[in-house]
């Protein structure tokens, strides 16, 4: 069709009577000429950027700045290689200043048209995160920036296919991207377990649900056998749902791969938790070392810690039960005989008397070796135990103290048995993965350097053991240990502070500040590190009947092995 062109001294041509806006010239970005835009919706233009910086995007009149949000993905189509870019932020731009301080009367149809899209427009900053050359290419990271004014589509669900695979024996759906609902995100699990991960995000944001269904798919993939310290009872048998009904615990999935065993048989058996084995530790059992981790929660001074290594020398393993029995003569023989000052001693006796509130500790020995009841489980059975709290769980002195007794004699054998095997991973035991909530009172930077669980996230997977902690305060957590958490899944956090910690050495953090800490408060958690090609945001999985159904058939995806492998996956995932 020939246009003719408006004769620029003829008022009529540019104003016609009719009110009509049909000579004003358009900005039409959907000409013939324009580039081959793939399958995507276009949204505009690359107009400027850096790599470092991520890249400017300067959308089209027809595209509507309010369907845009952070978290999205779009994809920026080069001359050889797609982009796969995520959205960090939204603005409104102009051609004119002025524009700002007195702005149009867009209430004029024809000023609109004027003004909207050519005047003032709206713009996104893209960060790129993955790049494929060609259609069929593998994704691979981002090392240069297509040119000046490439088209930006929405991503589709090919797109989102191409970076993160289908489902298999190593990877598991864990929700779907925002606006997506067609396709999925396939956490690799088997790289989640390699190395400690995380799941973050503040109170009442769902992070018990979404831990659970991550530990069903390690479950049904058997990647690893799971000890799990329950502290609010909410994996083992079922926990109660805000929405409505209570939803099913890990044991009633899989009852022939998880065992609950507890530390509260009445709170059990009032639950009605169908559990295995009630475990009991002995005051004889109790180390120093054990107290040790106690020292912020119990207020202990270092002069208490050194008096418990002085008294077990002095007394061996009856040390605690002949302290807290103690007259004033014996605390003052001690006193005269040793470099124990009696304020120590006494303040330390105190403390310990704690511990007779506790009815799973047993001055005269526990009932048998829970230790070893657990690594038989674990090692020989193969099965996964969820620990049960009961009404212990909301003292928090009582769930340190077993769980760091635990992990640290677990650990201990776990290195023995790696160490046997000299390298032949037949003989190793199965991978474990160890869940703790309130991580940062094991990790808080004053002790983590000498706890166990520092030492397990420092490994990484040395020794076939990792953590999976859960916590809504990262920033309490040890830097160090932080920049070993290899899989982060975090829902919303709101504090300044927190969000600095989850993004501690992930590259991009500046543009993805801004996503974190506008993630909808229920079922939506951003997912970075390990065990993904690259951050994305998901909405996650209901935890409901067809999740229960989706894990219910275990050979499914044809099943796993807990015994360490080197990593692999499907076709085009980006690896290391």
């Amino acid at each position: 069709m020939i246009r003719r062109v408006p004769d620029p001294d003829n008022l009529d041509d540019w104003f016609p009577r009719d009110g009509s806006t049909s000579n004003v010239p358009q900005n039409d970005d959907s000409s013939d000429e324009s580039p081959a835009l793939g399958g995507g919706r276009r949204l505009g233009v690359v107009v400027g950027g850096s790599l470092s910086k991520g890249l400017d995007v300067k959308l089209d009149r027809e595209t509507e700045i309010e369907d845009l949000a952070v978290g999205r993905y779009v994809v920026v189509r080069g001359k050889q290689k797609r982009f796969f870019c995520m959205i960090t932020d939204v603005m409104l731009d102009s051609t004119n200043a002025a524009i700002r301080s007195d702005p149009p009367d867009l209430t004029d149809p024809f000023l609109r048209e004027i003004y909207v899209g050519t005047a003032a427009f709206g713009t996104i900053h893209v960060a790129p995160m993955l790049s494929i050359d060609g259609e069929n290419g593998e994704p691979k990271p981002v090392k240069t920036i297509p040119g000046h004014f490439t088209p930006v589509e929405i991503a589709e669900a090919s797109d989102v296919d191409d970076v993160f695979g289908h489902e298999d024996a190593t990877h598991f759906n864990i929700g779907t991207p925002l606006e997506l609902e067609e396709t999925q995100v396939n956490l690799d699990l088997r790289r989640l377990v390699e190395r400690s991960s995380g799941v973050f995000g503040k109170s009442g944001t769902g992070k018990s649900f979404l831990t659970r269904i991550i530990l069903s798919g390690i479950i049904q993939r058997d990647l690893a056998v799971n000890l799990i310290f329950d502290m609010h009872n909410d994996y083992g048998w079922e926990v109660a749902d805000e929405r409505g009904p209570k939803a099913k615990g890990l044991r009633q999935l899989f009852p022939g791969k998880v065992s609950i065993f507890t530390l509260d048989e009445e709170s059990s058996r009032r639950r009605n938790a169908k559990y295995d084995y009630v475990v009991t530790l002995g005051y004889d059992e109790i180390e120093p070392e054990d107290l040790a981790m106690l020292k912020v929660t119990m207020n202990l001074s270092d002069g208490m810690i050194d008096a418990a290594y002085a008294l077990r020398k002095k007394w061996g393993s009856v040390w605690i039960k002949r302290l807290l029995d103690a007259s004033a003569e014996e605390i003052e023989h001690v006193v005269e005989n040793s470099n124990i000052s009696s304020a120590s001693l006494t303040a330390l006796a105190r403390r310990l008397e704690r511990f007779e509130r506790f009815e799973f500790l047993r001055k005269d020995g526990a009932i048998d070796d829970s230790v070893k009841t657990i690594l038989n489980y674990i090692t020989e059975q193969r099965r996964g135990v969820v620990l049960e709290f009961g009404r212990y769980g909301s003292a928090l002195e009582a769930y340190i103290l077993v769980a760091n007794y635990l992990t640290r004699r677990i650990h201990e054998e776990y290195v023995k048995r790696v160490e046997q095997s000299l390298g032949d991973a037949r003989l190793e035991p199965p991978q474990l993965l160890i869940t703790i909530e309130e991580a940062h009172k094991f990790l808080d930077p004053l002790i983590a350097r000498q706890t166990i669980f520092g030492t397990i996230s420092r490994e990484m997977r040395k020794y076939n053991v990792t953590l999976l902690i859960v916590d809504q305060r990262p920033s309490g957590i040890d830097e160090e240990v932080m920049s070993q958490i290899g899989t982060r899944i975090t829902a919303l956090l709101d504090n300044e502070r927190d969000i600095s910690a989850v993004l501690t050495g992930i590259n991009g953090a500046g543009g993805l500040r801004e996503v974190l800490a506008r993630l909808d408060t229920k079922q939506q958690a951003i997912v970075m590190g390990h065990a993904v090609p690259m951050p994305v945001v998901v909405k996650t999985r209901a935890y409901d009947p067809d999740f229960y159904r989706s894990v219910s058939n275990a050979e499914e995806f044809g099943g796993g092995d807990a015994r360490p492998k080197l990593s692999s996956g499907g076709k085009k995932r980006l690896r290391g």
